[in-house]
Order: C-alpha cells, then sequence, then structure tokens
C-alpha cells in the first residue's frame, strides 16, 4: 500500500507543452471570498492549495505561473484568513486556502476558518484536486492528518506536494518520504503519488504544471 505513492515521474514532451501553455496565460488575483456567497461562478476548472502555515504555498503558486507576488507571502502564520482565488488564463482557477497550524489566531477565528473549509471543499463541484504542501524538512504532521481527513470527509481527491527539497539532504529525504508515504496511505482520498518541489530552484514545477494540465 505504502509504495503506491511513488514520486511523480518526468512528463513526456507532449505533457511538458501543455502544462506550459497552461501556465503561459495570465495569472491575475480574481477575489478573496470569507463566506460562501463569495465564491466565483463553478465556470471553469479549479484546483486548490492547502498547506500549514510557512510550508511555503505563496512561494509555489508564485512559482507555478512564473508570476512574482501574485501569491503574497506573510511572514505572519494565520494571516491569510480568506479563500483566494486567481485566475490562469480563461480555463482554470487556482485556489489558494488559509494556511492552518497557526498558533495565534483566536479560537473563533480558525472555527470560523474550518467551516468556511468544509462548506467550500464539500461543495464545490468543478473541484478536481486539492494539492496538499509538506514541508519535505519535517514531514507530516498532525495539523496535515487533521485536513487530509477533511478531504476524505469531502470526498475531494488530494495529492501531495512536497516543498523545499532543496533544503533537505539526499540521506535524510527517505526517511521523510517513508514518513509521508505511511501518512498518505491512511487517507483514501489520497493519489498515489507524491510531487517533489523546490520552488527556489525549480524543480518539480514543471512535472506539476503538466499534471494539472492533465486533469
Amino acid at each position: 500500500m505504502q509504495m503506491q505513492f511513488s514520486l511523480a515521474e518526468a512528463p513526456d514532451d507532449i505533457s511538458l507543452e501543455k502544462g506550459r501553455k497552461l501556465f503561459a496565460g495570465e495569472t491575475e488575483f480574481l477575489k478573496g471570498v470569507v463566506a460562501m456567497s463569495g465564491l466565483p461562478g463553478a465556470d471553469r476548472m479549479e484546483v486548490c492549495f492547502a498547506g500549514r502555515s510557512n510550508v511555503g504555498k505563496s512561494s509555489l503558486i508564485n512559482a507555478l505561473t512564473g508570476t512574482k507576488g501574485i501569491a503574497r507571502a506573510s511572514n505572519t502564520p494565520g494571516r491569510t484568513q480568506e479563500i483566494n482565488f486567481f485566475t490562469q488564463g480563461p480555463e482554470l482557477y487556482l485556489v489558494d486556502l488559509p494556511g492552518y497550524g497557526y498558533a495565534n489566531a483566536p479560537l473563533a477565528v480558525v472555527e470560523k476558518w474550518q467551516k468556511l473549509l468544509k462548506q467550500y471543499l464539500s461543495g464545490r463541484q468543478n473541484l478536481r484536486r486539492a494539492f496538499v504542501l509538506i514541508d519535505s524538512r519535517h514531514g507530516v504532521k498532525k495539523v496535515d492528518e487533521d485536513i487530509m481527513k477533511l478531504l476524505d470527509s469531502s470526498a475531494v481527491t488530494f495529492q501531495c506536494v512536497m516543498t523545499k527539497a532543496d533544503k533537505v539532504k539526499e540521506k535524510d529525504r527517505a526517511k521523510v518520504l517513508e514518513q509521508v508515504r505511511g501518512a498518505l496511505a491512511k487517507h483514501p482520498a489520497a493519489y498515489p503519488e507524491i510531487v517533489l518541489t523546490s520552488s527556489e530552484k525549480g524543480d518539480g514545477i514543471p512535472t506539476l504544471r503538466s499534471i494539472i494540465a492533465s486533469l
């Protein structure tokens, strides 16, 4: 079971070109949503990105789109309190979910975010895949397990994207991967492939683009 969570292989030339074309289109910030009534129409395919605070989510979205600062990184965990929608050309929404695992946010605020997340994940028919970001240095933590359970119960397929892969030595990577595979094996909604990325070096970014284009 655990070994089915293999590392995503480099895509072939046709898949690479599809991914490049999709992300060659203009990326624009559409809106930040704080309630279900504010969601844009479900008129195109949508993928969302989830990850605990400071996992490198904004950096990954910026690397994917090739746009500096389109997703603003915050030094304050839990600063992003809304679901941010970006248009990627005319056919795709990229959705940046609020960072979770924040220690400084008031309980009432956390509960409000969790409720909105549950409603969004359960009720968005055009959501094709969630990408759950895991820091390559730390592996899966309890807060990551919580979001994975939420995705299981919402019946949303999610794929693990490991960030900051360049920060981990080769000898330490196997141990972290083993831990991540063990954690993913418990979740029926987990897609059986892991994407290893480095936003700084660009590693894995073309692969992730191709995966999104294939959806």
